[in-house]
C-alpha cells in the first residue's frame, strides 16, 4: 500500500465550507497521513484554528514561484477577484492560483498518492481513503465522451491542455476527467509537468500562467490517457465516490436530502458547488455534523450508516 495524503487549496471566502469539510474528515475518514491545506499567506491566521497533528496549514508562497506575487488586497481597486502579478506573464487570478497550488502541493508531498478535496466537498460515511487510493494502481475517474467540441468551458480548457502537452490531433467528443475527491500519483504529476516543459519550453507554472484557461483535472487525466506507461499504473473508473451538484441552482434542505438519498452505497462524499449559494448551515444540519455523533442522518436510507467498501472499479 502507498501512503496517501489529502490536499485542499482554499481561501478566506470559503472558510465556512472548509470548516464543514474538515469536520467531516475528522468524523469519517481514516487511512491518510496528513491533510495539507494551502491558503493565501494573509489567510493563514484565519485557518490556523484547523491545524492539528494531521492537518497542516501551508502558506501559498511556500509553493508559488518567486516571480509570482500577490497584489495586496488594499491595492485591488478594479477587480473583485484576488490578483497575482508577474513580469513574465499577464496578471493571474485566484482560481488559477488554486489550480497551480494543487499541482505544486502534489509535487511536494512526501506521500505517493494525494486525494484532492475542494472546500465544497463533504464526507458523510466512514471511509478508508488509504484502502481506496493507496493500492497498486491509482484510481482515475472519467466520464467518457462527455466533452463536445462546442462545450463552452471544457472544450476550451481541453484545447489549452492539448497545447500544454503537445497533443496535435484532438477528436470530439472527448473524455472528461473533472470530478470530486480525485486521486493523483506524485510521480505521474512530476512526469506531467515534465511533459509541459518539453512541449512549451517553459517551466510548468509559467506555462500555466501564460495560458490561464485550463483545468488541472483535465490536464492530469489527459496526460495519463495519452501515455501508455502511465495509463498502465492507473485504474480507470466511471464510478465517482462523490455525488455532486454542479450548477448554480440554490438547494434547500429537501433537495440536499434528496441528493443524500440518491447516493449509491459506494459514494461517500458530497459536493455542492459553492457558486450555487446553498446555505452551509442547511448542509450542516442535514448531515448533523455539528452534533458530534457518528450516526447516519435519520433522513437517509438504511445503508447510509454503513462503512463504504470498495471492489475493483468498473473499467473501460
Amino acid at each position: 500500500m502507498h501512503s496517501v495524503a489529502l490536499l485542499t487549496a482554499s481561501y478566506a471566502k470559503d472558510i465556512e465550507r472548509f470548516s464543514l469539510l474538515s469536520e467531516s474528515i475528522d468524523t469519517w475518514l481514516s487511512g491518510y497521513t496528513r491533510h495539507y491545506v494551502l491558503v493565501n499567506d494573509e489567510d493563514v491566521p484565519l485557518f490556523e484554528r484547523f491545524g492539528s497533528d494531521k492537518r497542516v496549514i501551508v502558506p501559498a508562497s511556500r509553493y508559488l514561484p518567486k516571480w509570482l506575487f500577490a497584489l495586496p488586497p488594499a491595492l485591488q481597486f478594479i477587480s473583485s477577484r484576488r490578483v497575482w502579478l508577474s513580469l513574465l506573464s499577464s496578471p493571474v487570478h485566484g482560481w488559477h492560483i488554486q489550480q497551480i497550488l494543487k499541482i505544486a502541493g502534489v509535487l511536494n508531498a512526501p506521500e505517493q498518492r494525494v486525494c484532492i478535496l475542494d472546500s465544497d466537498n463533504l464526507f458523510f460515511r466512514e471511509f478508508d481513503v488509504g484502502q481506496y487510493a493507496g493500492g497498486e494502481k491509482t484510481p482515475l475517474f472519467v466520464t467518457p465522451k462527455a466533452i463536445a467540441a462546442d462545450a463552452p468551458l471544457h472544450a476550451l480548457w481541453l484545447r489549452t491542455v492539448d497545447q500544454l502537452l503537445g497533443v496535435k490531433d484532438r477528436s470530439f467528443p472527448a473524455d472528461d476527467y473533472v470530478g470530486n475527491a480525485l486521486v493523483w500519483d506524485r510521480d505521474t504529476a512530476r512526469a506531467m509537468t515534465g511533459a509541459i516543459k518539453a512541449a512549451t519550453g517553459l517551466n510548468w507554472a509559467l506555462a500555466l500562467c501564460r495560458k490561464k484557461k485550463f483545468s488541472e483535472y483535465l490536464l492530469y487525466g489527459h496526460f495519463v490517457a495519452s501515455s501508455p506507461a502511465h495509463l498502465a499504473t492507473h485504474q480507470v473508473t466511471e464510478d465517482s465516490i462523490a455525488v455532486s451538484h454542479w450548477d448554480d441552482t440554490r438547494l434547500d434542505r429537501p433537495a440536499i436530502e434528496a441528493m443524500m438519498r440518491a447516493a449509491s452505497p459506494e459514494q461517500v462524499a458530497l459536493c455542492i458547488q459553492s457558486y450555487s449559494s446553498t446555505s452551509v448551515d442547511d448542509i450542516r444540519d442535514v448531515f448533523r455534523l455539528n452534533s458530534g455523533d457518528r450516526r447516519a442522518p435519520s433522513l437517509s436510507p438504511d445503508h447510509m450508516g454503513e462503512v463504504a467498501t470498495f471492489e475493483v472499479p468498473k473499467t473501460r
